[in-house]
């Protein structure tokens, strides 16, 4: 790793850097990104966790400095692999980016970009203002990169056009804004009731859906898996009626809950006969 080249991007926290990485890092060259615990590979998380899913500012500090073994060991193993010409580190001070690229064994910094470089004064206001009455985060890379990770989160995509770039070529990026756990402004839990309740009411304006005998919710880090036992209708598509009703099932919980639904199992558990009294069960 002696021959990658290894430059910091340093400001205060909350004046806007990971707003600006990719653009300071296609300026200089450079298509690799450390930032808060995230090793990223042009818009692709390629190895880590963020250190914004820490409880604590204090875990999110240890998380971003590398000081677990285990996590460092997978960001040095992913970096001899894909063999970087050149990384960027972010950091809100020159102690902590040297401290970031020394716990990872990588070469001396180069050189230290600021934010006030790259920002105006307004600019950087507006950023800290935003994190102070929103306790919002930017992060780096598209939403669908970190969607499982961030499960429960306030989770909103940012597309960024500017006219300035590597060669003066129009910058396109997509990266992502969350509300992490430990903002002042508190975190949130969902009962298992309201994706019940979301799931009925999708039923409900399901003509293929005579009602739902069951449903079942299983929460882990990365969403919920939910399973329903759903009694239909004579006369439709069973399969299809069943894959369509998962597809929306999905799509409105996350909407509506802002959860990564790691899994809907839908299972057909009976048939209803209009103007008959059988209901015919699997």
């Amino acid at each position: 790793m002696n021959s990658i080249k290894v430059y910091a991007f340093v400001g205060p926290s909350g004046t806007g850097k990971s707003y600006r990485a990719q653009m300071v890092a296609s300026e200089n060259n450079i298509n690799f990104i450390i930032d808060d615990g995230l090793l990223i590979k042009d818009n692709e998380v390629v190895a880590g966790t963020s250190a914004k899913k820490a409880p604590t500012k204090i875990e999110t500090v240890r998380h971003a400095l590398f000081l677990n073994a285990k996590e460092k060991k997978e960001i040095q193993d992913v970096i001899k692999k894909l063999k970087p010409e050149g990384i960027l580190i972010l950091g809100t001070s020159d102690g902590m980016v040297e401290k970031i690229a020394q716990n990872l064994e990588l070469p001396k910094i180069e050189k230290i970009i600021y934010i006030n470089d790259v920002a105006t004064e307004e600019e950087m206001e507006k950023a800290r203002r935003i994190r102070t009455t929103e306790g919002k985060h930017v992060i780096p890379v598209p939403t669908f990169e970190i969607k499982k990770d961030f499960s429960g989160y306030m989770l909103d995509p940012l597309q960024i056009f500017k006219t300035k770039g590597k060669g003066n070529t129009p910058y396109i990026a997509e990266k992502s804004i969350i509300r992490p756990t430990f903002s002042y402004m508190g975190n949130f839990t969902i009962s298992d009731n309201v994706f019940k309740q979301i799931i009925q009411c999708i039923a409900q304006k399901n003509d293929a859906i005579y009602r739902i005998a069951r449903i079942r919710v299983q929460k882990n880090e990365e969403g919920p898996e939910l399973y329903v036992e759903a009694i239909l209708n004579y006369g439709y598509n069973i399969v299809n009626e069943l894959q369509n009703f998962k597809i929306k099932v999905k799509k409105e919980v996350e909407r509506l809950t802002s959860m990564n639904v790691k899994n809907v199992e839908i299972l057909a558990k009976g048939l209803n006969v209009p103007n008959s009294n059988i209901k015919k069960d699997n």
